[in-house]
């Protein structure tokens, strides 16, 4: 099999055979970053082939749910899922996420989410690619909204967007009654502009922080900082 269609973890196996997108850097910078402390039910939002949600089971013992609108994905998260140590604890629900944030059966204390990001650019002929990469089918609103409706009194939300959509995202997230606790800006390189951020809220007022994390160095090279945080999932680190 062609190291495209898996990727092998420290402690699990992605299979990607039939996923548009692909174990990316995002995913797996998310699934590392997100304070997983006192959670005890997680939502991951357009889980693709399932990477966030294992690297949550693998740091936590919460219970995991996964919401994917494309068929080809789900089932490929769900056998991930069952190939996996945690199965257990870990479903898959075929799905778009406003259907599902409507009749929410459990409430979460974490809602995470890799969202599809681009608006009016150009289309893939791939019409699961553009599915995945294209805001269309959720939108930031719709994300926010959905996972208003799905949290608890004290949950979370955390996501990676565009830093180019940052501003629009936090104003939204605030008009819709969240709270900004912590953004930290990806640099892809050191000294580069940020390209990527991640963000955490909850529903009740705080002081934010921020703080910025670069992937590689000056020479290319992996940083410590991105190491450090992804060591428990990377052999090479």
């Amino acid at each position: 099999m062609g190291r495209n269609n898996w990727f092998e973890f420290k402690h699990f196996r992605i299979e990607q055979q039939k996923a548009a997108m692909k174990v990316g850097t995002d995913g797996v910078l998310l699934g590392a970053w997100t304070r997983v402390n006192g959670a005890r039910r997680v939502l991951d939002v357009g889980t693709g082939t399932g990477l966030i949600a294992l690297m949550i089971a693998q740091r936590s013992d919460a219970v995991i749910d996964a919401v994917e609108i494309d068929a080809v994905a789900c089932a490929e998260a769900k056998y991930n899922f069952e190939q996996s140590g945690w199965s257990e604890r870990l479903s898959v629900f075929h799905s778009d996420f406003q259907r599902f944030a409507e009749m929410p059966e459990n409430s979460y204390d974490l809602v995470i989410s890799n969202p599809p990001f681009f608006v009016n650019s150009l289309r893939s002929r791939n019409k699961a690619l553009s599915v995945a990469r294209h805001n269309d089918f959720l939108s930031f609103n719709q994300l926010i909204s959905g996972a208003w409706k799905c949290l608890c009194s004290s949950g979370r939300l955390c996501v990676i967007i565009p830093f180019s959509s940052c501003i629009e995202f936090r104003e939204s997230a605030r008009l819709a009654g969240f709270y900004l606790v912590q953004q930290t800006n990806v640099l892809p390189q050191s000294g580069k502009a940020p390209k990527r951020v991640m963000l955490e809220f909850n529903v009740e007022p705080c002081y934010p922080s921020e703080n910025e994390l670069s992937v590689l160095d000056e020479n290319g090279d992996y940083t410590e900082e991105y190491k450090m945080l992804t060591r428990q999932f990377y052999p090479a680190f």
